[in-house]
């Protein structure tokens, strides 16, 4: 069997393909939802996303101050670990459904935690708002999405680091100064529109100095106290967004437009849908983007008959993947095709695997 080249650049050769072939910004499989009871179930609300945000918060400075206070001992140890996650983990399910303009009903609300937020995660975001428009667009479509993680074959070591925030720190850092100095490549370009460029400059030159002031209070005082509250949690806090994040596409398709084919639902614990904002209704999410984070497991009941079974917990969800991933080690066009129960329509579209 021959295996088509595969180039992940959104300027490469598949990405053309991709166009040429109508999977850029194709029509994507929906289940069916009556329009009225979608309509309710995308209405916008203040008071959760309010109310989460304020549990956020109050936990971030308690963390913080609390380690402030045990600082240098050991004891402030597992304050900065509590306080990291919610900061390099927490910060991105809240980028993202900000980001979304869903989580809030008050639109300054929305805007306010996404920038926040955009800053803890060290994204820009200009520029990710637009790469992530993209990834809902065309997901997972080889050259088209510029999110994807998996790229086939799985560079494991990559993501291994990523646990550790390191590669994903290290071009959020190397993009932030670049924009500064007003050098943006043509990958970001070909999706961030040229009347957006400026306000990506603008945001990169102001995150270059609170850490220029960060960095410097920290040679003030001799100490790393500073960039243990601002910068280095996206580092020692990055894991659960990782951990959470690898299960979304992990070893399923690519270039297929049924979002139950490359999207994968899993039911995890209170405290870590908390974290995670309720995005491990991943399926629900793609298909119905516009639905917010609060109203996810509502639209989950109304449509898991047509969708395949969730993982039953983030641990069953590893079982499942890891073996997928793997095998793409060898076999690149090998996927994991999760069954439909018998209430679901058929998936969309020709696709298959290598046994």
């Amino acid at each position: 069997m021959t295996v088509e080249t595969r180039d992940y650049s959104t300027l490469g050769i598949s990405a053309r393909r991709a166009v040429e072939t109508g999977l850029a910004s194709a029509d994507w499989y929906h289940s069916d939802v009556p329009r009225a009871k979608l309509k309710q179930l995308m209405s916008r609300a203040d008071g959760p996303a309010v109310r989460d945000t304020l549990i956020w918060l109050a936990c971030l400075i308690g963390f913080a101050i609390t380690a402030i206070v045990l600082w240098p001992s050991w004891w402030s140890a597992p304050f900065f670990l509590a306080y990291g996650v919610l900061y390099g983990s927490a910060g991105d399910s809240r980028w993202h459904e900000c980001g979304h303009g869903t989580a809030f009903k008050t639109r300054w609300m929305n805007r306010a935690v996404y920038q926040l937020a955009s800053f803890m995660m060290i994204r820009n975001p200009i520029a990710w708002r637009w790469s992530h428009s993209r990834h809902h667009s065309d997901t997972i479509i080889v050259g088209r999405d510029p999110e994807i993680v998996f790229m086939r074959p799985p560079n494991l070591l990559r993501v291994l680091a990523n646990f550790f925030g390191l590669c994903d720190s290290y071009h959020g850092l190397k993009n932030m100064i670049n924009y500064s100095l007003e050098r943006i490549d043509d990958t970001h370009q070909d999706y961030i529109p040229e009347p957006e460029r400026a306000k990506a400059i603008t945001v990169a030159r102001v995150w270059c100095t609170i850490y220029a002031v960060v960095i410097g209070l920290s040679l003030w005082m001799q100490s790393i106290l500073p960039l243990m509250l601002i910068g280095l949690p996206r580092l020692y806090g990055a894991w659960h967004h990782v951990m959470t994040g690898l299960l979304q596409h992990g070893g399923l398709a690519e270039n297929v437009t049924d979002h139950r084919l490359n999207s994968r639902t899993v039911h995890m614990n209170p405290i870590s849908r908390f974290i995670y904002w309720n995005m491990n209704y991943h399926v629900e999410h793609h298909m119905f983007p516009m639905v917010p984070y609060f109203a996810l497991p509502q639209l989950h009941e109304l449509i898991k008959h047509d969708l395949p079974s969730p993982s039953p917990s983030i641990v069953e969800g590893y079982r499942e993947m890891w073996p997928v991933l793997l095998r793409q080690l060898k076999y690149e066009d090998h996927f994991l095709v999760r069954q439909l129960p018998e209430t679901a329509k058929p998936y969309r579209g020709e696709f298959h695997t290598v046994s």
